[in-house]
């Protein structure tokens, strides 16, 4: 049973009967797809097999823990943990198979047998060395339905998909905030709830929550431009300069007037703040 994160049939599995119905779809390298977890497998086999999980099925129950299994083959293996038939040396954790203790090693030793031939970066897994050379060969296997944008990993394009779902799993224990992505979740907590500031500046040893604010500020030491215009030779330290630029110069972008003296700007807040002073402290409607 292997999960690679990519589908190439769409497999429809009903809860009564465990009905499978198969579509091709050419441009992907693996063909079955579970449609209540989206786990993607290799076989029709082991998406058989893995389809009993979802269903009551689950018979053969841990009498150590009281997890339940689908076939008796999986918990016989899920006893090893509890035999610690292939336990580490070094921490003490055991796990289902010598295989998994072998990848688990590793992380003590360092060990990172497989290299990639092209800029020799080594990795403790080939799985992890094939999904790296994709960026070399520029293969991007994994490709969204909706939009068609490809992704290397499949990772990447379950990422990809919140973009369409507006799904937010990551949820904010301190607030009622969500996120669609862990790292935006844990910028937006040292950013509001964290009085943490690990970045020090190296010029003048100002502190920051977070390394992009860092990176930002750094700019107004070094004078760095790293933002340069498409259609120019002219480069900006701010992302916002070059906006501005492509908007003024090169009218590329989305103008908001103002309706009183049809002066332009590059941000619809910016236009309100303008109204606001031609006004008074009244709202008005924007034109956009």
């Amino acid at each position: 049973m292997i999960y690679t994160g990519e589908s190439c049939f769409e497999v429809k599995i009903e809860a009564d009967n465990n009905d499978i119905t198969e579509h091709p779809h050419d441009d992907s390298p693996t063909p079955y797809v579970c449609t209540v977890c989206d786990k993607r497998f290799m076989s029709r086999q082991g998406l058989k097999y893995h389809v009993k999980t979802h269903t009551a099925d689950n018979v053969y129950s841990c009498n150590e823990c009281e997890k339940c299994f689908s076939h008796q083959s999986t918990l016989n293996q899920h006893m090893n943990i509890h035999r610690s038939k292939y336990k580490c040396t070094e921490c003490g954790k055991s796990f289902e198979s010598s295989s998994l203790l072998a990848f688990h090693m590793r992380s003590h030793s360092g060990e990172k047998p497989f290299e990639c031939t092209v800029c020799s970066k080594r990795f403790t897994r080939s799985s992890n060395l094939v999904t790296h050379s994709r960026i070399h060969s520029g293969e991007k296997p994994y490709k969204c339905h909706m939009c068609n944008k490809a992704f290397s990993q499949s990772i990447n394009l379950n990422r990809h998909m919140r973009v369409h779902t507006g799904d937010k799993p990551y949820k904010c224990s301190l607030c009622d905030k969500s996120f669609s992505t862990s790292s935006s979740l844990k910028r937006h907590k040292r950013r509001l709830h964290s009085n943490i500031r690990p970045y020090d500046c190296p010029y003048c040893g100002k502190l920051f929550k977070i390394n992009s604010e860092l990176k930002c500020h750094v700019r107004t030491h070094t004078g760095a431009k790293p933002y340069s215009c498409r259609h120019c030779s002219e480069r900006f330290t701010w992302h916002i300069q070059l906006k501005q630029h492509l908007l003024e110069s090169h009218n590329e972008g989305t103008w908001f007037t103002c309706h009183i003296c049809q002066k332009k700007f590059s941000q619809s807040g910016h236009l309100k703040s303008h109204i606001r002073r031609h006004e008074g402290s009244r709202t008005f409607a924007v034109n956009v």
